[in-house]
């Protein structure tokens, strides 16, 4: 089946930077493309030729309609419409503009991307688990700040907890708000991101956005409020229960973490790892796993957390095998082998 779509303005952009948005969709829908005069012609099977079609069309209104595609938006966007049939191009762009997201305008860039802003609406409890750099924390606080101008909360509170990432910082100056800042840091990013300084300033001073550790959340019971736990692999299964039952009446929460990048001690088991299984048939709780697809950085950060995914996966069967071999044979395990494992999650 052959098709043309006449496209007179905004081709470039189309096109983007060496071919790359139009091999997303030649690529995400089995279709050729040929371009005309005036037009654009779409070759290959009848149902992938009328999906790619629709795309462009939606693509063609939009941009006679005055919308800019920026900085790589487009290739997101081809990649959520062409590797989920229930998406159109059109819906994924209104759905950003929808939302008030202060300064900025935010649409998801991959499919589960898409699912997490979904559920967050959908659901008071979400779960956000993956590697670094697939947007969990960023789209979480910009779903707060949404809520928030919005006017469906009163406050937004940001929490992670106070571990170092593998290093020992020693004695650090200062108040206590200024020791537990650095670790603070990327949630103060992303506000700067969507809110002016000045303003966040002013509402960090009344406390309508509080950025605080895990400890600071004992004992409070949080309503109407949207509050998101970052780093929640780094809690332990005590602090998760604690901080899981601070959600008070008209709040939401949303827990997002990294289980392949623990810096708990030696021995300690993931409070993320645990709520995992704890949680795992609750209804009314959404869990949204990423996968290297899904990392949105520099394209190398998607290859080494693939590389390291790989290299995870051979060590584990490795580990299994020499626990196995070790049982069956009557011996100790080889030392450091069982603590190494205990944190895993159980089949």
């Amino acid at each position: 089946m052959k098709v043309s779509i006449q496209i007179s303005r905004g081709i470039e952009s189309l096109f983007g930077t060496r071919d790359e948005n139009i091999r997303v969709l030649e690529s995400g829908l089995n279709v050729t493309t040929r371009l005309l005069d005036d037009s654009l012609e779409i070759e290959g099977e009848d149902s992938n030729v009328r999906r790619a079609a629709g795309i462009l069309e939606d693509y063609v209104l939009l941009v006679k309609e005055g919308h800019v595609f920026n900085n790589g938006d487009l290739n997101s966007y081809l990649r959520v419409v062409t590797g989920d049939a229930g998406t159109n191009l059109r819906g994924l762009v209104a759905s950003g503009r929808q939302r008030n997201f202060g300064k900025k305008t935010i649409a998801p860039k991959t499919i589960n991307q898409r699912r997490y802003v979904d559920s967050i609406e959908r659901h008071d409890l979400v779960f956000g688990i993956g590697p670094a750099g697939t947007g969990k924390t960023y789209l979480a606080v910009a779903m707060a700040v949404s809520a928030f101008l919005g006017k469906k909360v009163a406050r937004i509170i940001l929490t992670r907890p106070a571990v170092e990432a593998g290093e020992r910082l020693g004695f650090l100056p200062g108040t206590l708000q200024e020791k537990v800042d650095p670790y603070l840091r990327p949630l103060y990013d992303a506000l700067y991101e969507m809110i002016d300084v000045e303003k966040v300033e002013k509402l960090l001073e009344r406390n309508t956005i509080e950025v605080a550790p895990i400890a600071f959340m004992r004992g409070r019971t949080l309503n109407d409020s949207f509050i998101i736990f970052d780093e929640a692999q780094n809690a332990t299964p005590e602090q998760m229960k604690m901080i899981l039952t601070r959600q008070g009446f008209n709040s939401k929460m949303v827990v997002t973490g990294d289980i392949t990048q623990v810096d708990l001690p030696a021995g300690r088991r993931s409070g993320l790892l645990d709520v995992m299984e704890v949680l795992r048939d609750v209804e009314g709780i959404s869990f949204v796993h990423f996968d290297e697809r899904d990392v949105v950085r520099h394209p190398l950060v998607q290859r080494i957390v693939k590389a390291y995914e790989r290299h995870a996966e051979i060590t584990g069967a490795n580990r299994q095998m020499s626990l196995a071999l070790a049982e069956a044979n009557g011996q100790q395990p080889p030392e450091g082998l069982g603590e190494e494992t205990a944190g895993l999650p159980r089949a």
